[in-house]
């Protein structure tokens, strides 16, 4: 078996998904509005939407385009044996990801540049400044380099000395670092972002009055400066045990009423009550466990190296076939089920919102976030299902409006 062709046949799959999913997204404008939100948009307003759903759908595409075009000719043309050569297996790994990554990074960083500070400036989504979007395309360069490196060094370490036992352990070890992540999370992200508490007043009262009745308690109500890069709205939980945190972008606070974010933190609320987070955190443990379990196929299977030209195994290639063609693979399976879970996890949410007197809020609340971010009001139903976590806003207000009855 030619395994580079094998790889190659599958990047070229797992592309042609991808495109068929923005293809589907870019045909969604000419779909009919539901009733329910044809008020959103005035007609000035929904042309402004058709357009910018237009260009963000093509350079999506375009993106995927792009990537597709580096990850074929880095394999096909044997860019990474190039560099890849040396005995020590840490120090080959290095320098075949170090290579990858960075030109991963400089096509991506292209795109991203695009999207950002051309696209969302245009519409007047983007706050972010040169410095600003250019810091936030290093970080994470470094961030996900060192992760990679890190995750894999260890691999290596295990699988040297451990041989297939790698599958049991290296699970193991995945999982933690997951949870770790998680519980990590509200600190990585001020790498970011600044975030402030909550002021005292009115709305914080609310909140904390909210919190108390239904004997729930967060580290912390915090405010982030979303406004540094963008207009968008929205909040999110995040966090385990002394950790949890909900947080609300400066923009929704500046947009919305005092009630309607309390029908949005409510809705958040809801996440925390019925634990959420934690359930999802499944899908992501077995998620994992799958990765584990193709990066280990990978790695033994000496015969994958020749074909890619390396004289022997190198882990830094099984890394990126794992991460652009393996995986990628496998990923659309739990895409859908993890897609459905979060879906009835946002009704059961909403109906909490419900459940506490704030649905007209929540309803008004959740059209300014749709109006405010251009939101697709009439998406496939076929793109819903295969990548929404979130239903769309007529499904939400229907069901919102079903539960007030």
């Amino acid at each position: 078996m030619n395994f580079k062709a094998l790889m190659l046949i599958l990047l070229t799959v797992v592309c042609a998904y991808n495109l068929f999913l923005q293809i589907i997204s870019y045909l969604s404008k000419n779909n009919p509005t539901p009733e329910n939100v044809k008020d959103l948009y005035d007609a000035e307003t929904y042309k402004k939407w058709r357009a910018y759903h237009g260009e963000t759908s093509r350079i999506g595409i375009l993106s995927t385009l792009g990537s597709y075009v580096l990850y074929f000719a880095v394999i096909a043309l044997n860019v990474l044996p190039k560099v890849g050569t040396s005995a020590n297996p840490y120090v080959s790994m290095i320098c075949v990801v170090l290579l990858f990554f960075t030109l991963d990074a400089l096509v991506s960083g292209v795109f991203n540049y695009i999207y950002t500070m051309k696209i969302d400036e245009k519409y007047g989504f983007n706050k972010s400044t040169m410095k600003t979007f250019l810091l936030d395309q290093v970080k994470s360069y470094v961030v996900s380099l060192v992760i990679c490196m890190g995750l894999t060094s260890l691999l290596i370490l295990i699988y040297e000395h451990m041989g297939d036992w790698v599958l049991v352990l290296f699970s193991g070890i995945m999982v933690a670092f997951l949870f770790i992540v998680m519980f990590l999370y509200p600190f990585f992200s001020r790498l970011y972002n600044k975030f402030t508490p909550l002021e005292e007043g009115e709305l914080k009262d609310k909140l904390t009055a909210l919190l108390e009745k239904n004997g729930y308690k967060v580290r912390a109500i915090q405010v982030m400066d979303a406004s540094k890069r963008t207009t968008r709205s929205n909040a999110y939980f995040s966090g385990y045990g002394k950790t949890k945190t909900i947080v609300l972008f400066d923009t929704l606070i500046a947009a919305m009423t005092p009630d309607e974010i309390v029908a949005v933190f409510t809705h958040e609320l809801g996440h925390g009550l019925h634990k959420d987070v934690l359930k999802n955190s499944v899908i992501s443990i077995v998620q994992m466990v799958a990765l584990v379990l193709i990066a280990w196929l990978t790695v033994r299977t000496e015969s994958i190296y020749p074909d890619f030209g390396f004289a022997g195994r190198n882990y830094g290639l099984a890394l990126i076939l794992v991460l652009i063609s393996e995986f990628p693979l496998l990923s659309p399976v739990f895409s859908i089920i993890a897609g459905a879970v979060s879906r009835r996890a946002e009704y059961r949410a909403d109906a909490q919102a419900v459940k506490e007197g704030y649905g007209e809020a929540l309803i008004s609340g959740l059209k300014k976030l749709s109006r405010d971010n251009l939101a697709d009001l009439a998406p496939s139903p076929i793109e819903v299902a295969l990548t929404y976590s979130h239903p769309t806003l007529s499904q939400r207000i229907s069901a919102i409006e079903k539960a007030m009855k």
